[in-house]
């Protein structure tokens, strides 16, 4: 995908987050980068730095971990969201995990060098702090609403959330790895879906 596609798209996605001047947007755009991620390839890899902010315009991506020899997803990212391993991008921690591609994407990027250089940029330091908060108040909701079905909710109550996401994600996304975000085992979701798509 084009850079001058792209960027004013971007522009659009996150106004949700924040908005720029024409002038804010001619320096900003200079400190981003396009991704191109083919299927199953690492935008985050287990014990390495997180280095990078990104923003998925097309394709989609799961968090997973190695638990007791067993590959677990944890979590998805879809269009039109941010994607990073929060923790590590701001401590400088290795990740706990990986965030592998489901399929190919696109991304637009902002590394964490020039994510501190805009923080110390007198035209975008205040746009970039509260972009910064927002990205992070935002990744702290959905890490409660994770941890709040797991506490509340059946494994059916968690795969018809999947379902109502929008992101046709039964389509999208092999079976094992809904199963194991669910809690669940394949057989335990095949006996779900056969129970709700008779």
């Amino acid at each position: 995908m084009e850079k001058a596609i792209l960027l004013p798209l971007y522009r659009e996605k996150i106004k949700s987050y924040i908005t720029f001047t024409d002038e804010e947007w001619d320096v900003f755009i200079d400190f981003l980068n396009i991704k191109k991620l083919d299927r199953n390839e690492c935008f985050v890899t287990t014990g390495k730095i997180c280095e990078e902010l990104g923003f998925i315009f097309k394709g989609s991506v799961r968090y997973c971990s190695i638990v007791d020899g067993e590959e677990i997803t944890g979590y998805f990212t879809f269009e039109n969201n941010f994607v990073t391993a929060l923790k590590s991008y701001l401590t400088g921690e290795p990740s706990l995990y990986d965030i592998k591609t489901l399929e190919e994407t696109f991304l637009i990027t902002i590394s964490k060098q020039h994510m501190q250089a805009m923080l110390e940029h007198p035209l975008l330091c205040c746009k970039m702090e509260r972009l910064g908060r927002l990205i992070a108040e935002r990744f702290n909701v959905l890490f409660e609403d994770r941890i709040k079905s797991f506490i509340i909710k059946t494994p059916e109550e968690r795969y018809l959330d999947l379902l109502e996401s929008g992101q046709a994600i039964v389509q999208r996304i092999p079976l094992q790895y809904i199963a194991q975000f669910i809690g669940i085992t394949p057989v335990s979701l095949s006996r779900i879906r056969k129970r709700i798509h008779p």
